[in-house]
Formats: structure tokens, sequence, C-alpha cells
């Protein structure tokens, strides 16, 4: 059986049972990133069921984000000295027992509490999967690997509220968290059966950094708080949101500190250094913004305007998905036939377009107008995602891969975060202007308005209500709805924009030479 020695000597050995190892390892990574979305779209039950305020199921969301954020940088380190056999297994094993508690919780503080174990644990598992999938495999599968694992990290996060809302409305919100049991049980089992592509060095666990660590959580924990909770609370106006602001900037000066001066830190850096690996992040950054920004702006817009409830929601989103599904193999091929680059700024362009389309949008919009920006988009992530793997990671030495896939995961889930906070603070702020100029212009000397006053107030009497009083309530009511749908078409215009712009720095980046890589060594 080949070890490290044999892989960085030459061509990896691609046996069948290395083969079924990552395709475990690959649906335990689909199960840890449906989960954030999954329990998205079916909150107000879990709130019902638990008799929760709505600033306490929040946090049902924000605990799994936060541990998860902490975890994924720090999966190099403990897969290096675990093996990616040992704490893939114990990520998933203690993922599953978690689901099961979150299930059986009986108050929110217990929910609470399960998901950050839950989090924490899932998030052992994403990295491990890109580190594997660019070390396991030769440039030659490229090909075939990279639009599995691009296709699971942003399908995942896609269909989860498709998922949610149904099996919410089918049975009942445990199952949400229930659904993860079987498939955790088997991924455990299947994991310490079939991988054995490394070795633990448990002497690290001698110089562990635990400094660096309780740095770590403090600077990521916070900031994902900030994040979270920041447009919420009128950012710094929040004690508890400034005193955690302070605690990032700290945390993260002693992280970064203590990264550059020790010889084995928490997080290492050094990745950075490869020009296509710097750059790459900061694509998996803007991805972030797109594949999770995208991912709320649908279903808000259909939950405030439309009044969907979840499922509705859910099969309205699940046609992104689809247009992924689909499009993977696609990608896959273009990935070996054309320059990566080029593919990176068609991806680019087309996601910056599907957005685009969405600048139309009236509060009349549905299924039918959301579809062809909603393919587009698909498409478009799938064409994104597999040359930003490749040009990422396709460079590094192998050595190095575990920690740099670290890195490059938490990026996109920072993306994530931001752009939310981001999202949030713009429709709040552009709502508000929005909604103030409309009522400038809405007012007793415009006869247009006046005309359908009048209107409605006829309407309304005719059935035997209030005619005057009612009639300002709901031109009240459609003034605040265009404002709001105001505000969208200002984010996605921003999401154009951005996308557009970083088009044109695709070219910045290297292709890979052939039989480069973590792969190839």
């Amino acid at each position: 059986m080949s070890t490290d020695a044999d892989i960085q000597a030459g061509e990896p050995e691609l046996t069948p049972r290395r083969v079924a190892a990552f395709f475990v390892m690959v649906f335990g990574m689909f199960m840890a990133i449906l989960d954030i979305q999954i329990v998205s779209a079916s909150l107000p039950e879990i709130q019902a069921g638990l008799g929760a305020s709505s600033d306490e199921i929040s946090w049902v969301q924000t605990s799994y984000l936060i541990a998860e954020v902490i975890m994924i940088p720090l999966s190099g380190l403990l897969g290096r000295m675990m093996s990616t056999r040992y704490l893939f297994a114990v990520s998933a094993g203690g993922f599953t027992v978690a689901s099961f508690l979150c299930a059986t919780s009986g108050s929110i503080n217990e929910m609470i509490l399960w998901r950050a174990v839950q989090g924490f644990l899932g998030g052992g598992m994403i990295p491990s999967v890109f580190a594997a999938a660019f070390t396991l495999f030769p440039a030659s599968k490229r090909a075939i690997v990279s639009p599995m694992i691009g296709l699971v990290a942003t399908l995942a996060p896609t269909v989860g509220p498709t998922v949610g809302g149904y099996l919410s409305h089918a049975m009942s919100w445990h199952w949400l968290f229930l659904v993860n049991v079987p498939a955790g049980i088997l991924v455990t089992i299947g994991v310490l059966a079939l991988v054995d592509f490394d070795k633990p060095e448990w002497k690290l666990f001698d110089t562990f950094d635990w400094i660096g660590l309780g740095a770590l959580a403090c600077f990521l924990g916070a900031m994902e708080y900030v994040l979270e909770e920041g447009p919420g609370n009128d950012w710094f106006q929040d004690e508890i949101v400034a005193v955690l602001f302070v605690v990032m900037v700290v945390g993260g000066v002693i992280t970064f500190w203590r990264a550059f001066t020790l010889k084995n830190p928490v997080v290492d850096f050094s990745a950075f250094s490869d020009t296509n690996f710097a750059v790459g992040s900061l694509f998996s950054f803007v991805m972030g913004i797109g594949l999770y920004g995208m991912t709320y702006l649908y279903p808000l817009y259909l939950s405030s305007i439309r009044g969907y409830d979840s499922l509705m929601t859910g099969q309205t989103v699940f046609v992104s998905g689809l247009a992924m599904f689909a499009s993977a193999p696609l990608a896959g091929i273009l990935s070996s036939k054309m320059d990566l680059r080029l593919m990176l700024l068609l991806g680019f362009l087309g996601f910056g377009v599907s957005s685009w389309m969405l600048t139309g949008m009236t509060a009349e919009w549905d299924f039918q107008e959301l579809l062809w920006p909603q393919v587009l988009r698909g498409l478009s992530l799938m064409i994104c995602m597999v040359p930003i793997n490749n040009l990422a990671l396709g460079t590094l030495p192998p050595e190095k891969m575990k920690s740099a896939s670290g890195l490059y995961n938490l990026m996109r889930n920072l993306g994530g975060a931001v752009g939310l906070a981001v999202i949030n603070t713009l429709l709040t702020d552009r709502g508000a202007l929005h909604t103030a100029r409309l009522n400038e212009a809405v007012n007793w000397n415009n006869p247009e308005a006046l005309r359908q006053l009048d209107m409605l107030a006829q309407n309304l009497a005719a059935q035997g209500i209030d005619g005057d009083k009612g009639a300002l309530q709901q031109m009240a009511g459609r003034v605040a709805q265009q404002a709001t749908v105001m505000s969208f078409i200002d984010v996605f215009m921003l999401i154009t924009v951005l996308f557009a712009g970083l088009a044109v720095m695709a070219l910045a980046m290297k292709p890979p030479k052939a039989g480069a890589g973590g792969a190839a060594h």
C-alpha cells in the first residue's frame, strides 16, 4: 500500500479502495455543508417547537457558523496530528451524535449547545476532502474530481432550503437532524474501514499551541458574531458587538503573531506565498459572497414580498441546484479542454449577468421570471468553482495541502459571512432611503397617488370597510413593499459590479503545469 513518501515520489497509487474512501468522505462533506442551510428554511418551526424568542432562534444558525469557522483552519494541523482517517472519523461520528442530540433537545439552550458541537465537528470534514482530492488523485484525473467536490460545496447550500422545507412539512423539524444519523454512522464506519492514505504524527501534540488556539477561537468566533449580529443591532451601537470587535482585533493580532513566530503554529499561512493560492483564496472569498448571498436573497424575496412558505420557496429555488447538477460534467470537460483562466472569466461574467438580470425585478416576479437567472447562476457557479479549485490548490506541494485546504475553505465561509453582513446592512439602509424618497413623491399634490387612493377606498367601501383609513394603510404597504424591492435591486447591482470587476483578475493566475501540484509530486 502506498504511503505519503510514495505519493511525493511520483504518481499516487489510485486503488479502488482509495476511490471508495474518497466517495465516502465527499458524502460526509455534503452532509456537513447541507446542515448549514437545511435548518435555515425551517427556523420558525423549530422556534415554535422549543418556545424560543426571535432573538434566541437566530443562535441556532449563529452557534453552528461560529464553531464551524473556528474548526476549518484548525483542521489542517489536526489532520497532520491525527491523520485524515482519525480526524474524519471523529468528526463524522461526533457530528452524528450531535445531530441526534439536536433532534432530542427540549430547550433552546440545549439546541444552541449541540448545534455548536455539530458545527465544530462538521467543520473538520470539509477541508479534509479538498486536501484528499489534490493529494490522492493525479493531475490527469482532476477533470473528474474537481467538479465533484465543487458540486458538493455549491449544491449543498443551494438545495438546503428545499430539502429542509420538504422534511419539516412532510414530517417534523426533528427530522432535519435525525436524517443525519444513519448517514453519519455509515460515513464513520466507511472512513475507518477504507481511509489509509496518511499516518498520524502524534508527537505534534507535544508542541500544540494552546494559546494560539484560544486566540484563533477569539478572532474567528468574534468576527463571525460581529458579522452575523452587527447589521441587525446597528453595529457598534450594540455593546456586545463593540466588545467582541475588540476581542476580534486582539485575537487576530495574537493569531498572526504566533503563526509567523512558532515552528508548529495552529494555522500555517505559508501557502499564501504561492501567488495562485493567494489569488485563488480571494476568488474563493468572492464565491462565498455570491454563493451564500444569493442563497439568502432568493428565499428572502420570496417570503417577504411574495409571501411564500418554506416549501414553496424551496420548490422555486431548486432550479439552481438542478442547473449545477446538470453542468458539473460540462465543467469537468471544459477544465481539461480550455485555459482555466478563460473558464474562470466566463464563469464570473455569467454570474454577473445572472445578477444583472434581477435588476429589473418587480414585486410581481415569480417562478417564471426567476427561472433563467437561477439557471445561469447554477451553470456559472460550477464553471467558476472547478478552475478556482484547480488553480488555487493545483500548484501546491502535498505537505502544504492540509493547511492550505483549511484556509481555502475558510475564505469561502468568511466571504459568505462578510457578504451577508453587507447585504443585510444595504437592505436596511437602502430600504430606509427608498421609503423616504417614495414618501416624498406620494403626497397630496400627486394626482396619480390621489387616483390610486380613491380606487382603493372605493374597493374597500364596497366591501363594507372604512375606505379612507384602509386605503391609506394599503398605500403605505405598497410604498414599503416597493422600497424593499428597490433595495433588493441595489444589492443585485452591487453583486453584478463585483463579479464583472473580478472577472478581469482571472488573467492574473498562472495555469498549473501538467503534472504539477499535490497529486503529482
